[in-house]
């Protein structure tokens, strides 16, 4: 099963900080979602191992991620790959950083093909848990760049 995803993410920090961050381990393990555990294997190549819950079946994942085509504090790709009890999967993405009056734009599409139990569930409820496993991932890249936001 094919997946696409793609948008714009407006984070108020400065584009060197984000780049920074992108690039970072550390700040990448705690930012994925249900992220376990993330090494380096070599320079930019990573093996990661992931709990994740696809509507009611959840299941652990082990893959690599890899990011290539740097263009320092401009653009990356990511492969990611993976296998676990619920399937397997692997996609790439590429990320363009501008600086905004605000921050930084963060611009992304990617593609993904996904197999196994998993891809079981449909392809509407797959496209749901990407867009919200997306969406808490920049909800963290949020807080771990900006800080906890002040309530109103």
């Amino acid at each position: 099963m094919k997946l696409d995803i793609g948008g714009k993410e407006l984070i108020a920090a400065p584009l060197d900080k984000v780049w920074i961050s992108l690039n970072d381990p550390g700040f990448l393990s705690r930012c994925i979602p249900g992220c376990r555990e993330m090494h380096e294997l070599a320079p930019d190549k990573y093996a990661v191992c992931m709990d994740l819950k696809v509507a009611s079946v959840g299941g652990s994942f082990a893959g690599q991620i890899v990011l290539s085509n740097k263009t320092a504090q401009q653009a990356c790709r990511i492969a990611v790959s993976g296998t676990g009890t619920l399937g397997h999967g692997a996609g790439e993405a590429r990320f363009t950083l501008e600086p905004a009056e605000n921050g930084t734009l963060l611009a992304y599409e990617g593609t993904g093909e996904i197999g196994g139990l998993v891809a079981g569930v449909g392809q509407r409820v797959l496209r749901g848990v990407s867009k919200h496993l997306v969406g808490k991932f920049f909800k963290s890249v949020r807080t771990e760049l900006e800080g906890p936001q002040l309530s109103a």
